[in-house]
This record gives C-alpha cells, sequence and structure tokens, in this order.
C-alpha cells in the first residue's frame, strides 16, 4: 500500500472532527473523499499529508510513519494543493512553479539543471508552458489551479493530496483538472464536493459522515440510493453512465 492511516482522531478543544478513521490506498489509485459539510474532510487531508499531528493513531506513507520523518524529506514525498491561492506578488507562471523545488534545494545552492528540468517537465504535464512568462494575475481560475498542479508536481512527489481543486470552477475546468489528476502517475487523495465528479475519476471513495468512515469502496459499491439518503439526506436514483460505465446520480427536483 502507498498510504494507510490507522485510528485517527483529531480534535480542537472538547469537539472531535475526526473520529477513529482507517483507511488504505494502493499505488497509483485516486482516492476521493466526499461527505456532507462538516464531515472532517478538508482536516483528514491535513492529518494525511502531515499538516495537521493526529491526537491519536498513525499515517505510513511506503511503510514510514509519517511523524518520524522531517518535514523537508516528508515535503519530497508529498504534496499539497490546496482550494485556491492567491497573491499580491507580480509573479510568473514559472516563478510559481518553482517554489516546487524548495524541499529540494539547501539555503546555499544555486538552480541547478534538475531544478530547470523539474520546472519544465511539471508545466508541460500540465499543458502550461507557453504560459510560463505569464502574470499570475492575469491567469483563469482553470489556468491557476493547472499551475498550483504544476508547483506540486515540481516537488516530484510520490503522493499528492488536493482540497477541492474544482471548487468556484465551471465544469469544464472542473472535468478538465480531474482528468488531468487522474492521469498523473501518482497515488492522489482529492477531498470533492461534487459526487458525479467523484463517481466518474476515483478509484476508489470514502465517505466521511460526522468525523467517521461511513463507507469506503469503489464509486459502484459506495454510491446507493440509501447512503445518500442517510448521509446527504437527498432522494435520488443511481444508474450506470453510458458515457463512462459509472455510478451516475440523478438528483429528484422536489
Amino acid at each position: 500500500m502507498s498510504v494507510i492511516a490507522q485510528n485517527l482522531v483529531w480534535g480542537v478543544k472538547r469537539r472531535t472532527i475526526v473520529s477513529d478513521v482507517s483507511l488504505s490506498v494502493a499505488k497509483g489509485e485516486t482516492l476521493g473523499l466526499i461527505g456532507p459539510n462538516g464531515s472532517g474532510k478538508s482536516s483528514l487531508l491535513r492529518l494525511l499529508a502531515g499538516l495537521k499531528r493526529p491526537l491519536g493513531g498513525q499515517v505510513l506513507i511506503h511503510d514510514q510513519d509519517i511523524a518520524h520523518v522531517s518535514r523537508r524529506n516528508l515535503s519530497r514525498q508529498i504534496a499539497f494543493v490546496q482550494q485556491s491561492a492567491a497573491t499580491d506578488t507580480n509573479v510568473t507562471v514559472q516563478d510559481v512553479v518553482r517554489l516546487g523545488r524548495t524541499p529540494h534545494r539547501s539555503a546555499l545552492s544555486g538552480w541547478s539543471a534538475d531544478d530547470e528540468t523539474a520546472v519544465a517537465t511539471a508545466l508541460d504535464r500540465v499543458d502550461m508552458t507557453a504560459h510560463k512568462a505569464q502574470a499570475w494575475q492575469t491567469l483563469s481560475g482553470g489556468e491557476r489551479q493547472r499551475v498550483h498542479i504544476a508547483r506540486a508536481l515540481a516537488q516530484m512527489p510520490q503522493v499528492m493530496y488536493l482540497d477541492e481543486p474544482t471548487n468556484h470552477l465551471d465544469i469544464h475546468h472542473q472535468i478538465e483538472i480531474l482528468r488531468l489528476v487522474r492521469d498523473l502517475d501518482l497515488t492522489s487523495i482529492v477531498a470533492l464536493h461534487d459526487l458525479n465528479l467523484a463517481a466518474m475519476f476515483c478509484d476508489k471513495i470514502v465517505v466521511l459522515h460526522q468525523g467517521r468512515v461511513h463507507a469506503f469502496g469503489t464509486p459502484d459499491a459506495v454510491l446507493t440510493q440509501d447512503l445518500l439518503r442517510e448521509v446527504f439526506r437527498v432522494e435520488a436514483g443511481v444508474s450506470t453512465s453510458p458515457y463512462h460505465n459509472r455510478p451516475h446520480i440523478h438528483f429528484l427536483a422536489s
């Protein structure tokens, strides 16, 4: 297994937000985290990435407990893509992607040929090479998300975490970004709101409800009418899409 979480617990003050969560993700898989607002998706994602320290349990990446891995070494193995990031600094696309090389460079080291290759390769993989000299502020929302992913790829990680990467994007860019993530040769864990997008692009899905794992499995096994009613409090039909042979949810208007 590439990523394993065992009995994770985390909370603030007297409120438990993540409660006894265990899951596993195989190398190269895309795992979707779904659940109602407040179910603990973003908190769990940050625990898995080592950005929060659990009150109980552990996270293993390639059999290593990340609590015992230095921040620098961990940053060479994993990358985290936030919902959105803004800056007033006048930077180019290439400047942003170069930040991904920080874990691989010392304070005294110069910019190397390896750094340049990593940045160029990352830009190429997200189809943003032609925009490398463009100002960050002039990019569209979809282009910015591509650059965020390129910056993460420049880290040359083995695992990538994405917190609602399609938030605020139109449907074209939502599909474009998730197709890109799915086709990367990486283990990916993605928090998503859109259940149909999760069904289309994720190999496995974890459904969180009140901080606990309510269901874990393939989209076909997880996305059922009963689960949608119980967890998301919606009445919906579920069928197999003729376009991608995965579940498609039909929400009732009344």
